[in-house]
């Protein structure tokens, strides 16, 4: 198969421990990209959060595309349009707010380049605002956060030790109902969006816009949140380091995110004729 686009989780994926594309994988996406391929970076990060990644791989120039919020935006990073949005209604933004008390746990959401969140100090909120290099705009009081979430967000994190988010998610799944998604990106992120909005649905939307088939794609993830795409693409790979389910569902597993996994892949279904 002639795979003409590659879709990349970041954080446990493209980037090794440390947060960083080491230079063997950046060398063989350039050297992809070179040759016409299409890099899409697909992450729960805000659209923000992404753009250091799609600089650092000249996505501008080359013409790829950032998949952020887990699906709910789309961006062509040649000519800067978004070309596909997703927000929550304003209007359930106090129904998720009371639940974050109600089960005592952090809260997270996006106000244009600012994370707002309950306590900037929290550890995985300050893992976000690290990660992603932007700014904590702390609200720690439900009421004020209410009175100041007056417009509609892509999306909102309930965060706090997986083995307690994992008691928590079933609760917040039966509170919100069928017309939104919940799931968990990470063990201590528990994420709330439209309903539809993963990263599979919105590879389907790029396809429709680029005329590319999902035979042509490769996806590759570590995470819950990865399924879908693993699924959904020609090629799903998984990294060595994913969750179990996501190894289980991959039609081929990579190398760890630590030891240039996705430079595996992309020199292995790529670059093999060069």
């Amino acid at each position: 198969m002639d795979y003409k686009v590659i879709v990349l989780d970041l954080d446990g994926t493209l980037t090794n421990r440390d947060k960083v594309i080491t230079p063997r994988t950046w060398e063989a996406l350039m050297r992809a990209q070179d040759r016409g391929k299409i890099v899409v970076l697909a992450s729960g990060r805000p659209t923000h959060g992404v753009m250091p990644l799609a600089r650092e791989l000249k996505l501008e120039e080359y013409g790829g595309y950032i998949l952020s919020f887990n699906g709910g935006m789309i961006v062509n990073c040649r000519t800067g349009e978004t070309v596909f949005s997703s927000q929550l209604p304003v209007g359930i933004n106090g129904k998720v707010i009371d639940l974050a008390r109600e089960h005592r746990v952090d809260i997270i959401t996006y106000e244009g380049d600012w994370i707002v969140a309950s306590s900037a100090d929290y550890q995985y909120i300050a893992l976000e605002s690290r990660v992603c290099g932007m700014e904590v705009k702390e609200i720690s009081d439900a009421e004020e956060m209410k009175r100041y979430l007056t417009f509609s967000v892509p999306k909102f994190i309930l965060t706090d030790d997986g083995d307690y988010l994992a008691m928590v998610e079933p609760k917040v799944k039966a509170a919100m109902g069928k017309n939104f998604s919940v799931y968990r990106s990470d063990p201590y992120y528990l994420e709330v969006l439209p309903k539809g909005i993963d990263k599979a649905k919105s590879l389907e939307r790029f396809l429709e816009v680029t005329g590319l088939k999902r035979e042509e794609m490769i996806a590759c993830g570590d995470g819950y949140n990865d399924l879908t795409m693993i699924r959904f693409a020609g090629l799903g790979v998984a990294m060595e380091n994913g969750v179990l389910p996501v190894r289980q569902a991959a039609d081929y597993i990579t190398g760890s995110n630590n030891d240039d996994g996705v430079a595996q892949v992309v020199e292995k279904f790529m670059l093999s004729s060069e």
